[in-house]
């Protein structure tokens, strides 16, 4: 094979997973304690390395997949870092991405035993090197991809209410919504079913129970809150 580069420099290039669940009416995020050098004892995103033969995308299925132990998870690329002195450990590119799961589907040993937790998004430590702007670009997209795009639901189960509904979308915009407005909102999209379950865990009487029909939607493709 001709390497037609070997004049230029080689650099690492990384993945860096920022991990959203919601829980408690507020988003988290899913952080590693490190065990390990650089930063030891310092609070980071999950990462890794890009490998012989894997793509950027591969690569990140597969950091998320080693933490979580889950596939099929919603991921979307957040851009690359590339600042010289990012990362004290060597010349490094790192790749971010976010992803959302459901915080009740995860695989809770592989989680431990990475030593990672989940943290409240308003209740976030230090964390090293760029992984905070990391954050903050996510939150950016994620906001964004919302509010046209169902995409919020992969941090809900299955069947839920309207007022977690509306909880969830509040904490990924960090503002509150007019009740009434968005409640109307959801009855004109024909993809959020109301279903003959009621959730009893907060009164007595309960609150109707509702799913999101993806079948309906990509015939659509109407979602706007």
């Amino acid at each position: 094979m001709n390497n037609y580069y070997s004049s230029n420099p080689r650099f690492y290039v990384g993945i860096d997973c920022i991990i959203f669940g919601f829980s408690d009416d507020e988003l988290h995020l899913l952080l590693l304690k490190r065990n390990f050098e650089p930063a030891r004892g310092e609070w980071s995103l999950m990462g890794g390395f890009v490998q012989e033969g894997e793509s950027v995308d591969d690569a990140a299925k597969r950091v998320l997949a080693e933490l979580t132990g889950l596939d099929h998870v919603y991921m979307e690329q957040v851009g690359a870092f590339g600042d010289v002195h990012r990362d004290p450990g060597g010349r490094v590119v790192s790749v971010a991405y976010y992803a959302l799961v459901n915080v009740k589907e995860y695989d809770r040993e592989l989680v431990q035993r990475h030593n990672a937790f989940w943290v409240n998004i308003n209740e976030l430590p230090p964390l090293i090197f760029d992984h905070q702007e990391m954050v903050s670009q996510a939150r950016v997209l994620m906001k964004r991809k919302a509010s046209t795009e169902p995409i919020g639901f992969n941090l809900l189960p299955k069947l839920f209410t309207l007022t977690q509904l509306q909880s969830l979308y509040e904490a990924i915009y960090g503002e509150p919504l007019d009740k009434r407005n968005f409640r109307k909102r959801i009855a004109e999209m024909n993809c959020i079913e109301k279903t003959d379950k009621i959730d009893k865990t907060g009164s007595k009487r309960g609150a109707a129970l509702y799913c999101f029909n993806d079948n309906a939607y990509r015939k659509t493709q109407k979602f706007k809150l």
